[in-house]
């Protein structure tokens, strides 16, 4: 595994491997790795010859009063990681090669960053599209990965592929979970065992909702309506939304409609950790 921290460089390599006629795949991660992570990685080397992972805390995405600062951080044990899945490149840019002084340029998708997540971190899409846009300039891969968890993000980031011309395949992996249900995440760090009990009434609202699409109940709002409820029995949990969206688009649905695809979407504070959550429901 070679590591690589400078844009020119990762730019040299890129060509060299795209010249050579093989296939790259990108693993954007912010480090502290995961199952999660390691199962992008996994897809990666199934579909492409080089997988680049690239690692890089991205202060754009973060808003003022959010966890930049303390967003855990462990690059040894993400290198080690790294080198048991022998990913061939890891891309470990500085803060200054992203957004070197003077930077003024930004890439936003509209309408469908506004709602969920856009509704309650305002900017942090801005900052994910920009950064995953450099990333793209950088490695130039062939595929990118990205998991089911940050549903929403990985719609945006398709539009963004599809507006802007990428000719990048955008692959979304299905969410890894801890044994108990909770979707893998870097910030599960952050919970007690007492507050990661409680987490796990998000991941039974969700289950419960699927069982009532998969039963035929076609009303979005009453299946919002039971998980508001199942959710509003842990008095300490902190709702931000609930959601039915199509998975094309991430619209929501006014009904659900056999034949079609849907993200069921949570979002909570537990304590002082914001959680999301989603399940994928395929109507036949």
């Amino acid at each position: 595994m070679k590591t690589i921290s400078t844009v020119k460089e990762m730019h040299s390599v890129s060509r060299q491997i795209s010249c050579s006629g093989k296939k790259i795949g990108l693993v954007p991660t912010m480090g502290y790795l995961h199952e999660g992570h390691l199962s992008l990685i996994k897809k990666s080397k199934e579909l492409c010859d080089i997988t680049v992972v690239s690692i890089f805390v991205n202060p754009t995405q973060f808003a003022p009063t959010e966890d930049f600062e303390k967003y855990p951080r462990d690059i040894e044990h993400d290198n080690k990681l790294l080198k048991e899945y022998n990913v061939d490149y890891v891309f470990i840019p500085s803060l200054e090669e992203i957004y070197p002084s003077g930077y003024q340029s930004y890439v936003y998708v509209n309408e469908i960053s506004k709602k969920f997540e856009g509704e309650f971190r305002p900017a942090h899409f801005k900052g994910v599209t920009t950064v995953v846009s450099i990333l793209f300039n950088c490695v130039n891969p062939d595929l990118a990965f990205f998991g089911q968890k940050d549903a929403q993000q990985a719609a945006v980031i398709k539009q963004m592929v599809s507006d802007l011309k990428y000719d990048i395949e955008i692959v979304v992996c299905p969410i890894v979970r801890e044994r108990d249900g909770l979707a893998m995440s870097s910030r599960n760090v952050y919970l007690s065992p007492e507050e990661r009990t409680k987490a796990l009434t998000l991941h039974k609202a969700i289950l419960y909702a699927r069982k009532l699409i998969e039963g035929k109940e076609m009303d979005p709002q009453k299946v919002i309506g039971n998980m508001k409820v199942i959710i509003g029995e842990e008095k300490s949990i902190k709702l931000d939304y609930v959601g039915i969206v199509n998975t094309y688009g991430f619209r929501e649905a006014d009904l659900i409609e056999e034949g079609n695809e849907y993200y069921i979407l949570v979002a909570a504070r537990v304590g002082n950790t914001r959680l999301i959550d989603n399940e994928l429901v395929r109507l036949q």
